[in-house]
Formats: C-alpha cells, sequence, structure tokens
C-alpha cells in the first residue's frame, strides 16, 4: 500500500468519536499545498486502486457521500455500496439492483437520516431508495424531460450523475451531467425534490452554466443554501481535467415549466457561479504517479465522487474526493484529501 500524504492530518474528526486515518510512509509524505486561495490539496490515496473485497472488485467508483454517524460510503456504477473505515478501507459491502433484480448504472448518491441509500442512474434516469441492506424500496419522480428519447430530451448517460441531501434531509437536489437537447450545451438543469414522510415530491428546478466541454460529475450541499459543484473532463492532448465551482441558486428562476433554455436567455436567471479552484491547472501533482502518457497533472484522474467529511471551526470544509477508474489498466482508483474556505 503507497499513500503519499497523510489523510489522518486533513480528514480529522467527521462527527464527535469518529475519524478518519490513513497511512504513509515518512519518506513519501507530502506537505501540504495551496491550489488556491479557497483551496488545498492535502493529500492523496491509491490504497484502494486495483483491490477486491469479499470477492468484488474495489473501483468503479462514481460517488461518495458520509452517513449522519460520520462512516463515508463509496458507490460503485457496477451497483454495489462500499463502506470505508477509518482508514478509507472496505468494511461492508451492499449491493444494488433495479425493480427486476438488473443492475443499475448508479452514478450518484445520497443517505438518509435512517439509513436509507437515495441512488442516481443516468441511463434512465432515475434516482432509487434502497435500504441499508439494499433492497429496494421506492423510485423517486422524474421529469419527463430528462428521460430520452423519443419520451424526453436527456443524452443517453449524460443525465442524472450528481445527489445531495440539504436542508436537514428535507431536500434532494439533483444534477445532470449533460443538457437536455433543447437547451443550449452549456446549460445544466439541477432537479430538487420535498419529502414528505417517506416519499418525495418534485419541487423547484434551476439552471447552471458549466464550462464548454465539461460535465457535472458530482455536488455536494454546503449548508447554507450553496453547493459544491465537480466539473471534469477528458481530452486526448492532455488527459483529464477537473474544476470544482461554487453555486449559488437562492435567487435563480424555477425553471420546471421553462422547455428551452439558452446561456442569457431573457426573463431566467441561472444559478450564480464561482470558480474555486481548477485540480488540474493549479494543484501541484505531489509526486502522483499517472499511466496516461498525455497527463498534464498525473495527480488528476476521471474524479466522480465527492463529499464533505468535516467542518472546521473557521468555516472551512473538508472534503474527499475520488476517481473512476473503470476497471482500466490505465486509469487509477485515487482518494484526494482537499480542504476548501468558501467564499462569503
Amino acid at each position: 500500500m503507497q499513500i503519499r500524504s497523510v489523510l489522518a492530518a486533513a480528514l480529522s474528526t467527521v462527527v464527535a468519536a469518529t475519524t478518519l486515518t490513513a497511512f504513509a510512509s515518512p519518506a513519501q509524505a507530502a506537505s501540504s499545498s495551496a491550489c488556491s486561495q479557497q483551496v488545498t490539496m492535502r493529500g492523496y490515496s491509491d490504497a484502494l486502486d486495483k483491490t477486491s473485497y469479499e470477492g468484488a472488485f474495489v473501483g468503479n467508483l462514481s460517488s461518495l457521500a458520509k452517513d449522519h454517524r460520520g462512516h463515508v460510503f463509496a458507490l460503485s456504477d457496477r451497483s454495489k455500496v462500499f463502506t470505508l473505515d477509518h482508514r478509507l478501507r472496505p468494511a461492508g459491502i451492499t449491493s444494488l439492483a433495479d425493480e427486476n433484480g438488473r443492475a443499475l448504472d448508479s452514478e450518484g448518491m445520497a443517505i438518509e437520516r435512517d439509513g436509507h441509500f437515495l441512488v442516481s442512474s443516468e441511463l434512465e434516469p432515475s434516482v432509487r431508495r434502497f435500504d441499508r441492506h439494499g433492497r429496494l424500496v421506492g423510485r423517486l419522480p422524474m421529469p419527463d424531460a430528462f428521460q430520452g428519447a423519443p419520451a424526453g430530451h436527456g443524452i443517453l448517460n449524460r443525465t442524472l450523475e450528481g445527489l445531495a441531501l440539504d436542508r436537514g434531509g428535507r431536500t434532494l437536489v439533483g444534477a445532470m451531467e449533460g443538457w437536455l437537447t433543447t437547451d443550449g450545451i452549456t446549460t445544466r438543469r439541477f432537479q430538487t425534490w420535498e419529502r414528505h414522510g417517506h416519499n418525495y415530491r418534485l419541487a423547484r428546478q434551476w439552471a447552471y452554466t458549466a464550462e464548454r466541454g465539461y460535465g457535472i460529475s458530482e455536488i455536494a450541499a454546503t449548508g447554507d443554501g450553496r453547493y459544491l459543484v465537480l466539473e471534469r473532463s477528458f481530452a486526448a492532448s492532455i488527459g483529464w481535467t477537473a474544476k470544482l465551482y461554487l453555486a449559488d441558486p437562492r435567487r435563480a428562476t424555477n425553471t420546471s415549466d421553462v422547455q428551452v433554455l439558452t446561456d442569457e436567455q431573457p426573463g431566467v436567471r441561472f444559478a450564480k457561479r464561482t470558480l474555486l479552484v481548477d485540480l488540474s491547472g493549479t494543484c501541484p501533482s505531489l509526486g502522483a504517479p499517472s499511466h496516461i502518457p498525455s497527463q498534464a497533472n498525473p495527480l488528476i484522474g476521471n474524479i466522480e465522487g465527492m463529499t464533505i467529511v468535516s467542518r472546521e471551526r473557521g468555516g472551512s470544509l473538508k472534503l474527499l474526493l475520488v476517481t473512476d477508474d473503470g476497471e482500466s489498466p490505465a486509469e487509477i482508483t485515487r482518494l484526494y484529501d482537499v480542504t476548501v474556505r468558501l467564499p462569503h
């Protein structure tokens, strides 16, 4: 196991008595490095790369989520949820399936206070609700426009990607990875659901402008009505790139009934978007390896998962990020330890 930085220092206390730790050889440990005024890359770990747990491949990780007890879960897009212990090693596994017992293209995950998993699939698209044992207990309503053609305007494999619970679990937010065919190519729609008992109802929707050529891979609620938005892209000439933004939809227009959306559309106010860091452009490589010859910053891979693991007294957020290796020998399952200071 090779870990180039001490994750324990950055992931410190998650909740009261729960701490995430990892190990590093002192000779390989790297000091903390600022990527921007708001973001610091504290370290990374390749300890999960090309490993298995109870016969299941630990990879294809598309989302991270933390429950109210401080436990961290990693979602594989092969219908597996791995429970990670305080050393960020698998300590449990839960299998998921759709109504017909088939595997899901599971991409986003949020965890209710009672331990139920909310999991999105970008194929239909869908959001399903599973109990802590992986039993399917429900499915959320979906806007018709999000469906693929001919029923809707979604693009196959580019629909619901990120999920986050907000307002103490009363609101679920889902982010579209790509655009609807009726919208501009940089327009992304965020859909919310309001919880009523064990049921969720469609609620407000809002629009967001993504970087051209980038898709949204994950979101996280900051707790004040704003959201961290992770965008990533791949180009053969430079490899993977990733950028972290802060989205503020509090004054955004409800676009639920807006059939066509383009940037700068009259009468429609998009969410305010602030760049926090270009992870691929300004973060130091920390000596990280890469198997992709063209990868401009070898530290960066296909970053798909992100969760807030703790909050500092000064207001900074501790994040855990993870890449999706796609079971490819050219890709690495890599965890990142990041600190974010939010602007006011």
